[in-house]
């Protein structure tokens, strides 16, 4: 059956550990699952700019013995003169799985409805899902696992990031906290599905304001940039408005006295994380780039095997 990864909750509790258990072993053997040997080709398409993104999942697609297809929109009938659905319609009969880094959540959709081969979002304006398996990878390896841990993340809710905290972190029965200053609360209805997920894993969901509230006793301290890609415009309306939610050593004093702290990058020093946090003794956030080349890696697949109804096959 075919499976795409559109969203944090496109996997169950249960699949997310299983990729995550995977990943674990493709960290210590990275040739242990060639399932593109051939090679077979991913195509890994760009809308926007990219360092991890980019260099993971081209590392990531050789390593599993397959050959990375990297093109952007702009390069592509993708740009303007065909569908999302008719470019996947072209691409399922060439490559084994797509990964798209783009703006609109909608034409991932689009391109994954009747698609006949895996759709993976690379990123967009709603979510990073990618990004949040290689958090949790992180997290596991520093704190020994996720269930009940408790994680802050401080900044734009309704960014991608916030909402895939919220549905990546309890569906790892994670207690998560978001705090962002009004009018950059996470989206209602992602709130009501992380809810949902929580009752189930025994996760909690807490959105507010408070940075001291929210950060206090935290085992994580997660923030991103104040202004995503795309949102340049509103530079100075979000500098002014995210002033009191920047990342201090006061802040990483609210949390856990073992707390670490992590930010997907890029980083912007002096604003949403001041240098002596993120270079300090406390930040993981080597670990957790690194780890989006393994997490990826076992997300992929993951997928291809379950396109094939199989278990992913591992080499001793």
């Amino acid at each position: 059956m075919i499976r795409h990864f559109l969203r944090d909750d496109d996997v169950t509790p249960a699949e997310q550990a299983e990729i995550l258990d995977l990943a674990e072993k493709l960290k210590r053997n990275r040739f242990a699952a060639r399932p593109l040997e051939g090679p077979k080709s991913v195509a890994v398409i760009f809308d926007k700019s990219s360092t991890r993104t980019r260099v993971s999942f081209h590392v990531g697609i050789s390593e599993l013995g397959g050959s990375p297809l990297i093109f952007t929109t702009a390069t592509s009938q993708l740009g303007g003169k065909e569908t999302p659905a008719d470019t996947a319609r072209v691409l399922e009969r060439m490559v084994e799985a797509v990964v798209w880094r783009t703006y609109a959540q909608e034409g991932l959709e689009q391109m994954a409805a009747g698609t006949r081969i895996p759709i993976i979002n690379g990123l967009s304006d709603d979510f990073h899902p990618c990004q949040l398996l290689a958090d949790l990878l992180t997290i596991r390896e520093h704190k020994g696992g996720t269930a009940g841990r408790t994680m802050t993340f401080i900044g734009d809710g309704r960014s991608n990031m916030g909402h895939s905290y919220l549905l990546g972190g309890v569906t790892a029965g994670m207690h998560v906290r978001v705090v962002s200053p009004d009018g950059y609360l996470p989206r209602e209805d992602v709130v009501e599905d992380a809810r949902r997920i929580a009752a189930e894993t025994g996760g909690s969901v807490l959105v507010g304001s408070d940075i001291v509230e929210l950060t206090t006793g935290a085992d994580i301290v997660v923030t991103d940039t104040w202004v995503s890609m795309g949102f340049e415009a509103e530079k100075q309306r979000r500098l002014e408005a995210f002033a009191d939610y920047r990342v201090t050593r006061e802040v990483m004093a609210y949390a856990a006295d073992d707390a670490i702290f992590m930010h997907c990058l890029p980083a912007d020093r002096g604003f949403e994380v001041d240098a002596d946090v993120i270079d300090g003794p406390q930040s993981v956030i080597f670990d957790e780039a690194e780890n989006r080349l393994h997490a990826q890696k076992a997300l992929l697949a993951w997928l291809l095997a379950k396109a094939k109804d199989e278990t992913v096959l591992l080499r001793d």
